[in-house]
């Protein structure tokens, strides 16, 4: 892939590097990233048939010789500032979805905050909405 992702692609970068992080994309974490691009307004005129093709176009960045680091630079001059703490509340919501963060994860989350450049009261206001929005009643 030679041309930058546009916004969309590069949040859907995002989610899919956050449920692969643990070398384990579940069904749940795949199903979540299908919700948030036919839900959020962010996605808004993104067909959502172009999730796949998108995710494979991450995957085949990471195998590149940059790596993680070298989405994660492109993610961050892909998204505008005022999208930075939506970025990481979706890369965020599909990592929680399984209501378990592994180690992997926390690392990946924090390389996205200072990627990202979030503070850390924005992050801890995100993480605290999105254990809100996984809770369950057991």
């Amino acid at each position: 892939m030679t041309e930058r992702p546009t916004t969309q692609e590069a949040l859907i970068y995002l989610m899919v590097i956050a449920s692969a992080s643990d070398r384990d994309m579940t069904d749940a974490e795949l199903a979540r990233i299908g919700e948030v691009v036919r839900a959020w307004p962010v996605f808004e005129g993104f067909d959502d048939r172009r999730i796949i093709p998108v995710a494979q176009d991450c995957q085949k960045l990471l195998q590149q010789s940059e790596g993680l680091g070298g989405v994660l630079s492109i993610v961050a001059q892909v998204v505008p500032e005022r999208l930075r703490d939506t970025a990481y509340a979706a890369a965020l919501d599909v990592a929680a979805v399984d209501l378990e963060l592994r180690l992997e994860e926390v690392r990946l989350l924090q390389l996205l905050r200072q990627s990202l450049g979030l503070d850390e009261t924005t992050s801890q206001m995100i993480e605290r909405a999105a254990k809100a929005r996984h809770r369950t009643l057991a």
